[in-house]
């Protein structure tokens, strides 16, 4: 009985290509887990990135919530 050794890939693809290659990964046999960020692991991304706003004011706050 032979072998195989496993190797963990990481890929970066385009929300709308995890359904084909979920079934790509069915067909050929492969395991196929998704891991998402927290919500305060992507806030953390955009505060090191700089995308973060500070309000004048309450009014200011607010007209940015219903934008």
């Amino acid at each position: 009985m032979a072998t195989t050794s496993l190797e963990r890939i990481t890929l970066e693809i385009p929300s709308i290509e995890v359904a084909f290659l979920r079934t790509l990964s069915k067909k050929m046999g492969w395991t196929m887990k998704r891991h998402r960020k927290s919500g305060i692991q992507q806030a953390l991304e955009d505060v090191e990135a700089g995308r973060v706003y500070e309000a004048k004011s309450v009014e200011d706050l607010m007209s940015q919530l219903d934008a």
